[in-house]
């Protein structure tokens, strides 16, 4: 009969000491409630001996009522033998009050030794008496062995003496950690195995991601008898990260066939890892297993054609078990099965679809060897496509456009964009200044059309990109401009393609509002607007 897995998200402690990621506490005490409510057993939420911030956070996560998780204080060892009831860093995790603290110890002798300047007896003693006094303080006592693995290759005797310290001071699970990430699976398996022997109370695992091994190596723990899984949402931690819990818990749930102490619902994974990103300020990793943007996403020709008859030929799971979703991408690899999918998601009807899709194919083909790129632009792919339907025409034209750029002795700057768009028979002449002159078209293209579409006032650009397309023609390179912007809850991404810079942001632009007009007043208003 296989373990029951319990699991010990540290996104709040270990997490933060990744490059990039800076949470106030409110973040901390949000993302405590959403783990909570998916399911993770224990929270820690950090190191309330080290910095104020913690210590606030401990005050006030009680007021939270969580239902599932346990919050879990992290420190060290005791500082010294000598007046360890008088310890700071002990007294400390006592003072926060949780029913839970995580306490780690010196498992390599090169750290005990040379870092500590402690005899193997004191290190132990240390261990022993630290593990013994939370004990006795009534609190759940989680004892990461840090350094474990390169402390155990390095002399296993020490090592198993310092796990054994912890046991016996009543530690309830003991964390192998692999704290330089460097670790093969095979080494975990074989050294938990050999530990097993000896040791009686159960083991944990804590990976880091150095050697791109954490997530293989927390299973082969599992795997081994380890019944403690430890991680962070998305992997973020220090160098490389931590082990991965959005990968580790589907595979070890839809993989190994293992339960967890709580249900949990795996189709909020990538909701859950979105709102980690969110919350941190970081970008999603497209790549990500499992709850990546492109985990199910399919370009070659070959691949959706397979797809489109049996996803199970080209995709390891359902994407819905998840949270995520099946994407078909359209590009210069795209087949007629792509068009065919896309054009079935947005909902568009061909009706002579051989005859369409042959045609937007080789449209695609063309452009995208022109530096165009669909696959990240979705919203003009369906522009193209409803053009090609005549669905589709502009709510607008632009009749004629400058943009004006000055720079004065002082290091003065002004930019101004002049504009003349034509509405139904009717002309708007106007300018606008803006920093710069991509802002400033923007902002003159929106001031000429807010009488004819006062809608396009809520529109905000979310995100600016520029690509160099061929890198060795220099400042007269061809460069790809893609926008992504939002209106409320919806977002969509537009492309543009010049050799001069304005002009492929200003395609992107009107892709981009004509995109949002489209969506709001749909083909009639299209087709006349500039009739």
């Amino acid at each position: 009969m296989k373990n029951v897995i319990e699991l010990f998200d540290t996104t709040l402690r270990d997490g933060t000491q990744g490059e990039g990621v800076n949470l106030s506490i409110q973040d901390k005490l949000v993302i405590a409630q959403r783990l909570d409510e998916f399911g993770i057993d224990f929270i820690e939420g950090g190191w309330p001996g080290s910095n104020p911030r913690d210590e606030e956070f401990f005050a006030k996560v009680h007021s939270l009522h969580l239902k599932n998780a346990v919050i879990c204080a992290f420190g060290s060892t005791a500082r010294s033998l000598t007046n360890l009831e008088e310890d700071a860093n002990l007294n400390a995790l006592l003072k926060t009050e949780t029913e839970a603290v995580s306490i780690f110890g010196k498992s390599w002798r090169l750290h005990s030794k040379v870092g500590l300047g402690l005899r193997d007896e004191e290190n132990e003693e240390l261990i022993f008496r630290t593990v013994e006094f939370l004990k006795n303080a009534g609190r759940k006592v989680i004892y990461d062995a840090e350094h474990f693995f390169d402390g155990y290759k390095d002399d296993a005797k020490f090592a198993l003496k310092m796990l054994l310290a912890a046991e016996k001071g009543g530690a309830s699970v003991l964390v192998l950690c692999d704290t330089n990430g460097g670790t093969l699976p095979h080494e975990v398996s074989s050294i938990i195995r050999e530990l097993k022997k000896v040791v009686k109370i159960p083991f944990g695992i804590h990976t880091h991601n150095d050697g791109e091994l954490a997530v293989a190596n927390t299973l082969a723990a599992v795997e081994a008898g380890a019944v403690h899984v430890q991680g962070t949402i998305n992997g973020v931690g220090e160098r490389c990260g931590n082990a991965n819990l959005s990968s580790i818990i589907p595979n070890l749930l839809l993989k190994l066939k293992y339960k967890t102490k709580q249900e949990i619902n795996l189709s909020h994974l990538t909701s859950l890892s979105n709102f980690v990103y969110e919350v941190m300020n970081l970008n999603p990793n497209m790549r990500a297993a499992f709850v990546g943007k492109s985990a199910f996403a399919h370009k070659g020709g070959v691949h959706v054609s397979a797809v489109m008859k049996d996803s199970r030929m080209y995709e390891h799971i359902d994407p819905q078990i998840v949270g995520n979703k099946q994407r078909v991408l359209v590009s210069d690899l795209s087949g007629q099965s792509n068009i065919k999918y896309k054009a079935k998601e947005l909902g568009i009807d061909l009706f002579n679809e051989k005859e369409i899709s042959k045609k937007v194919v080789a449209s695609i083909k063309n452009l995208e060897y022109d530096g165009y790129q669909y696959d990240g632009a979705e919203a003009s792919f369906e522009l193209l496509l409803r053009n090609e339907l005549q669905e589709f025409s502009p709510f607008y034209k632009v009749l004629y456009s400058k943009v004006n750029v000055t720079n004065d002795h002082n290091g003065q700057d002004r930019t101004e964009a002049v504009l003349k768009v034509e509405v139904n028979g009717e002309e708007e002449h106007t300018a606008a200044e803006g920093n710069g002159p991509v802002n400033a078209l923007d902002n003159a293209l929106r001031k000429a059309l807010k009488r004819f579409y006062p809608e396009i006032k809520t529109i905000k650009l979310i995100d600016y990109k520029v690509r160099v397309l061929n890198e060795k023609h220099g400042t007269a390179a061809k460069v790809r401009v893609m926008i992504t912007s939002r209106d409320g809850d919806e977002s969509w991404s537009t492309v543009g393609v010049s050799e001069n810079i304005i002009e492929a942001s200003f395609q992107a632009l009107n892709d981009s509002l004509n995109y949002r007009l489209y969506k709001l007043f749909g083909v009639e208003k299209a087709v006349s607007a500039v009739e």
